[in-house]
């Protein structure tokens, strides 16, 4: 006779109803593109988390490029310490709007395990060689098709959706580039990922010396606050304070004076570290790096590992693409020296 008992999945589910706002994410109604059996422990938004941070493409992210490539100092970000940043922002965020964390935390893991080596240098060398290359639409094929011997992680389509939609226009920090988010959840990520980038790409830009705290705008630095912490704080409780997430449609939103401020940091980030460090000959020379092999293993995909082989002529240049975004700064590096740079002959 089977027990009428609840699992401990169960009693999560049941508990998100008392918890979560109106436009909280049930993980209850959660569904998968391929239907699998329930977890007794733990939620689908739960068992999402745990395959994306057990997933190879999340251990890679300790070695890709945030915004320095290459630094020498133990404290710079890389997308790894990016991702924990932007989760941790989205978390607190979530938690105060009576938001489902797990969603968040699942989503903000896993939003950028399809970024290129050398950050978004690499991305536009990579899109320049293979056309329509999008670092947010790589991080779904990765969950989907890639991880797990080429079986995907078959996660949630929530989970899916938020990981596709988190990346914005530049013309703001809130502005989605591929759509609406499906859930609230979604939309916060993609409003966290802007607010942990622009502060923390401009602490980094102050350690590297590129920029002196005297040279932000000081209506930005009135507006936001006058450290890290403070910034992140201010930007964190405005959105907040302007989200309403008391009916089953939520709106997640930032002030305009706040996000005229943020942008206009945005854009004092563009003008005086992106730009610049994208003319820098190592930028240059690591965007060649991105070229040449996507060059090299498109000239023959038999180059290329076998569980990036294609299956077909026509799926070539897509597996060719797949491997070079898979690399680490440090794995291109080494490909590309194997590969270009002339060896000892030793007798």
């Amino acid at each position: 006779m089977r027990s009428t008992a609840l699992t401990i999945r169960e009693r999560i589910e049941a508990r998100e109803d008392e918890v979560l706002a109106p436009a909280g994410t049930r993980s209850r109604k959660a569904q998968r593109p391929i239907p699998e059996p329930e977890c007794g422990l733990r939620t689908a938004f739960q068992r999402d988390r745990d395959r994306v941070l057990h997933a190879k493409s999340f251990r890679r992210l300790m070695h890709k490029t945030q915004v320095f490539i290459a630094p020498t100092g133990d404290h710079y970000r890389t997308r790894l310490t990016h991702t924990l940043e932007v989760t941790q922002i989205a978390r607190t965020i979530g938690r105060a709007l009576g938001l489902n964390e797990d969603l968040i935390e699942a989503i903000g893991l896993g939003h950028d395990l399809g970024h290129t080596p050398f950050g978004h240098a690499g991305e536009t060398a990579l899109a320049e060689a293979f056309p329509g290359f999008r670092h947010n639409e790589q991080s779904l094929r990765v969950v989907d098709h890639l991880e797990r011997d080429g079986r995907g992680l078959n996660l949630t389509n929530a989970v899916r959706d938020g990981i596709l939609r988190h990346s914005k226009l530049r013309s703001g920090i809130t502005h989605a580039a591929a759509g609406q988010a499906g859930t609230p959840e979604g939309d916060v990520i993609r409003i966290a990922d802007g607010i942990a980038y622009i502060n923390h790409d401009l602490d980094d830009a102050i350690r590297a010396g590129l920029i002196a705290m005297k040279d932000v705008p000081k209506d930005v630095l009135d507006a936001l606050g006058p450290t890290h912490g403070s910034r992140i704080n201010n930007l964190v409780t405005d959105v907040i304070a302007h989200s309403d997430t008391s009916a089953p449609t939520a709106t997640i939103a930032i002030s305009p004076p706040i996000q005229s401020a943020a942008d206009d940091l945005r854009e004092f980030l563009f003008a005086r570290v992106y730009t610049p460090l994208n003319e820098d000959a190592n930028t240059h020379r690591a965007q060649h790096i991105v070229r040449a092999l996507y060059a090299h293993f498109h000239e023959d995909p038999e180059r290329l590992p076998a569980e990036y082989r294609p299956r077909g002529d026509q799926e070539a240049p897509r597996r060719v693409a797949d491997f070079v975004a898979s690399m680490t700064d440090r794995y291109a590096i080494e490909c590309y020296e194997r590969i270009f740079v002339p060896h000892h002959w030793s007798v």
